[in-house]
């Protein structure tokens, strides 16, 4: 059983990683912005905490994170313009980093963005933007000397998940469940293993625990 630290908990991914690990025994501090998501999050199964990235210094994330053997961060602007996006994708996943270093937890998964996404067609400055921040904060994490784990899913989709995906170290892009994600991380937590290494993930054709235990042995 892990002590798991969500940030960004009540966030689509987010939510379902917490779900998903309470179900498995695990024990989960979910972070969340609003006050009426600690209610649902608590509802899960979850002990939901009030913390906003934009506001938080590092020592009062660490505080929140203490004894958690486990941070995931899955938080995201979701679109909401650039500004907001280098203040959560960026400068929030550096100052969770430092967070976590400070409160001793170790292992630090990130949702990251599978860099192909959306070629071929028309990018908005926005997305470009938003796919520049992402890969600096993988950069930011992977120089770290934490435990870390990069997942960088393809096109998110709020289908149900299938149980079966597509994961590698590269590997041509693709749409992905949610719910699939959430199960991916999941595993990966439930593999210790698994730590400095950057994952693309799709839906695809392998149960996600076989999956998962493949990249354990690699």
């Amino acid at each position: 059983m892990s002590k798991v630290f969500i940030v960004g908990a009540a966030g689509k991914v987010g939510r379902r990683v917490g779900s998903q690990l309470v179900a498995r025994g695990h024990r989960v501090t979910a972070m969340h912005r609003n006050p009426e998501q600690g209610e649902a999050l608590r509802s899960l199964g979850a002990l939901p905490v009030a913390g906003n990235l934009l506001e938080l210094d590092t020592h009062e994330l660490s505080t929140l994170m203490a004894g958690s053997d486990v941070v995931v961060f899955s938080a995201g602007a979701g679109g909401a313009g650039m500004e907001l996006t280098n203040a959560i994708d960026g400068r929030g996943l550096e100052l969770s980093v430092e967070a976590a270093n400070l409160a001793g937890a170790k292992r630090f998964i990130l949702v990251s963005a599978f860099p192909e996404a959306l070629r071929g067609g028309k990018i908005s400055d926005g997305f470009e933007n938003y796919i520049a921040v992402k890969k600096r904060s993988d950069i930011h994490l992977a120089e770290t000397d934490l435990d870390w784990v990069i997942l960088r899913p393809g096109t998110l989709l709020d289908s149900p998940g299938t149980g079966k995906v597509r994961a590698g170290l590269a590997i041509p892009y693709g749409d992905v469940a949610r719910d699939d994600v959430a199960a991916t991380i999941v595993k990966i937590i439930e593999q210790p293993k698994i730590s400095r290494v950057i994952i693309e993930l799709t839906q695809g054709d392998t149960p996600v625990g076989e999956a998962v235990l493949q990249l354990s042995r690699n």
